[in-house]
């Protein structure tokens, strides 16, 4: 009888073990299916994040290019109204040539 005890107290024993290890594997399987949940809904509060500061970061770019543009029209028009003016000057800077001695030059005779 104390043979047949021991064996069902080892029984019992060895059926608590593994009941506790697959109590431990599951809880374990639990654990990671909450970790890789919380995962999914970082990311996915991380994307839509990304994805707003993206939207005014085009935003910014759209009205920084469309800026350029109207600096570099507003150049090409004051260029095309003074173009002429300009020349002229030039050309009359370049061909009014008139010499004259410079005052630090000295006559010596």
């Amino acid at each position: 009888q104390l043979l047949q005890a021991e064996k069902r107290a080892a029984e019992k024993v060895a059926d608590a073990r593994k009941r506790k290890a697959r109590r431990l594997k599951q809880a374990k399987e639990e654990a990671q299916m909450e970790v890789e949940q919380y995962r999914r809904e970082r990311e996915h509060e991380f994307q839509s994040k990304q994805q707003a500061a993206m939207g005014s970061q085009g935003n910014l770019s759209a009205e920084v290019e469309q800026a350029t543009r109207r600096q570099v029209q507003g150049m090409q028009s004051s260029q095309q109204r003074n173009r002429e003016r300009v020349l002229a000057q030039l050309l009359g800077m370049v061909c009014d040539v008139r010499p004259q001695v410079h005052p630090n030059y000295r006559i010596s005779a």
